[in-house]
C-alpha cells in the first residue's frame, strides 16, 4: 500500500491508469486501514437484497411463458383470455410501467428511509403483485398486479446495489455487486423453466406467478433480520440526524454483524476511518435537489446515464432471429430460450469471476467492441447475407455473451458505485428511471422503426450507436477496482 501520496494526487479530478495501478493508497493522513472479514458472514448481506434482482429476471421470463398461457382458449382458464394487442402489452409490460414509478418513489423516500427499509418495502410490494396478479378474477386486476409488482422492481433494482456496495468488503465489492446480476439472469433461467413447467396446464399462468411468492417471503424476512448500512447511518449522524456517540456504536455493531468475527477487532477503526472520510470529502450539510446537477454527482450521472442508455438491445429481436434459422414451432423457442439463458448465466459467471482481477473498464471495452461486431454482423445478415442465417445465430449468441461480460453486470456496479454518498440515493434513483425509461423506449419504437427504415439499416444503427457507447467508455467511464466507495468520490469525481 502506499502511504505518502501527497494530497494534490489524493484530490485530483482525473485519475490515470497508473494513478490507479495501487489502488489503495489512503485518504486522509497518509493512514489506511486493511478490511478483514469473513466470507461466511458476507453471503446473507448479499444474498437477500441480491433476491430483488433474481425477482426481477424471474418476471422477465415467466411472463414471456405466462403470455402464451393466457391467451389459449383451451389453457387460460379464464373466460376473458381473448386479449387484445394493447391487453397483451400492458401484461408484459406492467411491471416495467410500475418499475418507472418505483424509480419515481425511489428519488423521494430512498434517503429518508435508507437502504433496508426500501428494500423491505420492496419484498412487500413484490409478495402483493405477485398474488395479485396469480389470483386476479379478472383482466383489470390483472394489471394493477403486474404494476405492484413492478414498483417493487424499481424500488428493489435502486436499493439493493446501494446496500450491497455500501455493506461489502472493498476486496469483493465489485464481485458481489456484478453477483447481483447473476441473480437477475438466473431469475430468467427460473422464470423460461417455470413456464415450460406450467404451460401446458390449465391456468398456468397463475402458477407461474405464484411461484415467485414465497421467494418475496423470504426476501422480506431476510432483510428485516439484516442491519441498516453503517454508511447510511453514519452519514444521516453527521448531518445531525442523530447522537454521533450513540449511532457510531450502533454502526459498528452492524459492521461486526455485516463482516463477522474477524472484523470485530477492527470495526471501531473501521467507522472512524469512514466517518473521517466522509468528513473529508464533505458529507456534513444535507443534499439540495440542484446539487444533483452539479459538480461531482453531474459527473457521477453523466457516467452513469451514459452507461445504461448507450446499451442498443437486439433480443426484442430475439425470436425473429430465430425463427429465420428454423427455430419456429413454441416447443423450439422454449428450448431455445433456456439455452439463451444459460450462455447468460455462464457469462455473467465469467463476469463476477474477473471484475475485481481485471478492473471494470477492460470488461466494458471488450464487451461493447463484441456487441459493436454483433449488431454490423446482423445488419449484414439482413442486407447482404439473407441465404446464410448462421451468420444472424452467431451474432445473436456473440451479442448476448458480451453484453452479460459488459453492459450487464458492470452497468450496474459503475451506477452503484460513482455517486456521493449523501446524493447516492437520488442520483442512483434517476439512472434506475433512466435505465427503465430507455427500455421502455426501445420496446416501443422497435417495430414502427424497422418499419421505417428497414431492419438491416436499424441494426447498423444500433451498431453506430455501440461505437459511441465505445469511446464514451474509453474517454469518460474511470476505473474503480480496488477503491473504498469514499475514495472513489475523493480521487475520481
Amino acid at each position: 500500500m502506499a502511504s505518502g501520496a501527497n494530497s494534490d494526487t489524493l484530490l485530483a479530478r482525473d485519475v490515470t491508469s497508473s494513478e490507479i495501478e495501487n489502488p489503495r493508497q489512503p485518504l486522509i493522513n497518509g493512514v489506511t486501514s486493511s478490511e478483514s472479514y469473513s466470507a461466511t458472514a458476507a453471503i446473507l448481506p448479499f444474498l437477500f437484497p441480491a433476491l430483488g434482482g433474481l425477482l426481477y429476471g424471474y418476471d422477465i421470463g415467466a411472463t414471456s411463458g405466462a403470455k402464451i398461457s393466457l391467451q389459449s382458449s383451451s389453457l387460460s382458464g379464464t373466460t376473458w383470455y381473448n386479449l387484445s394487442s394493447l391487453e397483451i402489452g400492458l401484461v408484459v409490460s406492467g411491471s416495467l410501467y410500475g418499475a418507472l414509478i418505483g424509480s419515481v418513489l425511489a428519488f423521494t423516500i430512498a434517503d429518508f428511509l435508507g437502504r433496508r427499509r426500501e428494500l423491505i418495502i420492496s419484498a412487500v410490494l413484490y409478495f402483493v403483485g405477485a398474488l395479485l396478479t396469480a389470483m386476479a378474477p379478472n383482466f383489470p386486476v390483472m394489471v394493477i398486479g403486474r404494476f405492484v409488482f413492478g414498483t417493487g422492481i424499481g424500488l428493489a433494482m435502486h436499493a439493493a446495489p446501494m446496500y450491497i456496495a455500501e455493506t461489502s468488503p472493498t476486496q469483493i465489492r465489485g464481485r458481489l455487486i456484478s453477483l447481483k446480476e447473476f441473480f437477475i439472469v438466473f431469475g430468467m433461467l427460473l422464470g423460461y423453466i417455470s413456464g415450460s413447467i406450467y404451460v401446458d396446464l390449465i391456468g398456468g399462468w397463475r402458477y407461474m406467478y405464484a411461484t415467485s411468492a414465497p421467494i418475496c417471503l423470504i426476501m422480506g424476512i431476510g432483510m428485516w433480520w439484516l442491519p441498516p448500512s453503517p454508511r447510511w447511518l453514519l452519514l444521516c449522524t453527521i448531518q445531525g440526524k442523530g447522537s454521533l456517540p450513540h449511532v457510531r456504536e450502533v454502526a459498528i455493531t452492524c459492521l461486526c454483524r455485516l463482516r463477522g468475527v474477524a472484523f470485530s477487532s477492527s470495526a471501531s477503526e473501521q467507522v472512524d476511518l469512514i466517518l473521517d472520510e466522509l468528513s473529508y470529502v464533505d458529507q456534513e450539510k444535507q443534499a439540495a435537489f440542484s446539487e444533483i446537477f452539479q459538480g461531482k454527482c453531474l459527473k457521477a450521472l453523466i457516467i452513469g446515464a451514459g452507461l445504461v442508455t448507450g446499451q442498443p438491445s437486439v433480443l426484442y429481436y430475439a425470436a425473429t432471429i430465430l425463427q429465420s434459422a428454423g427455430f419456429s414451432a413454441a416447443s423450439d423457442a422454449t428450448r431455445v430460450s433456456i439455452l439463451l439463458g444459460l450462455l447468460k448465466l455462464i457469462m455473467t459467471g465469467v463476469a463476477v469471476l474477473v471484475v475485481d482481477r481485471l478492473g471494470r473498464r477492460p470488461l466494458l471495452i471488450g464487451g461493447v467492441s463484441g456487441i459493436a461486431i454483433s449488431l454490423f454482423l446482423l445488419s449484414s445478415y439482413y442486407t447482404l447475407l439473407k441465404a446464410l442465417p448462421a451468420v444472424a445465430v452467431i451474432a445473436l449468441l456473440l451479442y448476448v455473451g458480451c453484453y452479460q461480460l459488459s453492459f450487464g453486470p458492470i452497468g450496474w456496479l459503475m451506477i452503484s458505485e460513482i455517486f456521493p454518498l449523501r446524493l447516492r440515493g437520488r442520483g442512483l434513483s434517476i439512472a434506475v428511471l433512466v435505465n427503465f425509461a430507455s427500455n421502455a423506449l426501445v420496446t416501443f419504437a422497435f417495430s414502427p422503426l424497422e418499419t421505417l427504415v428497414g431492419t438491416g439499416v436499424l441494426f447498423a444503427g444500433f451498431g453506430v450507436i455501440a461505437i459511441a457507447s465505445l469511446l464514451f467508455i474509453f474517454f469518460i467511464v474511470p476505473e474503480t477496482k480496488g477503491l473504498t466507495l469514499e475514495e472513489i468520490e475523493a480521487k475520481i469525481l
